[in-house]
């Protein structure tokens, strides 16, 4: 495998390997959470779901509400260097 495998293609394997990660983790959460995908037979055959708590939890994830906590700043302590020191 060494033969055909050079050192110069690791990193590319590695980029490869976490988008195909992320694809794989978003397409599952969207089969398994989603409440708009109905696996259930049930669930299929009814044309609208009244599930706006379900849909409320999917949208609102942890990720989300932890973002939306946090002022979107890439370097806080820079910005408030340069923004406190002008005053």
């Amino acid at each position: 495998m060494g033969r055909w495998l050079k050192p110069d293609v690791y990193p590319l394997i590695a980029a490869m390997s976490l988008v195909t990660g992320m694809c794989v983790f978003q397409l599952t959460r969207n089969v398994f959470l989603n409440p708009d995908v109905r696996i259930n037979k049930n669930h299929r055959q009814s044309a609208v779901l009244e599930n706006a708590e379900e849909g409320e939890r999917y949208s609102q994830h942890a990720f989300r509400r932890y973002v939306s906590a946090h002022r979107p700043e890439v370097f806080p302590a820079i910005n408030r260097f340069f923004s406190e020191s002008g005053k």
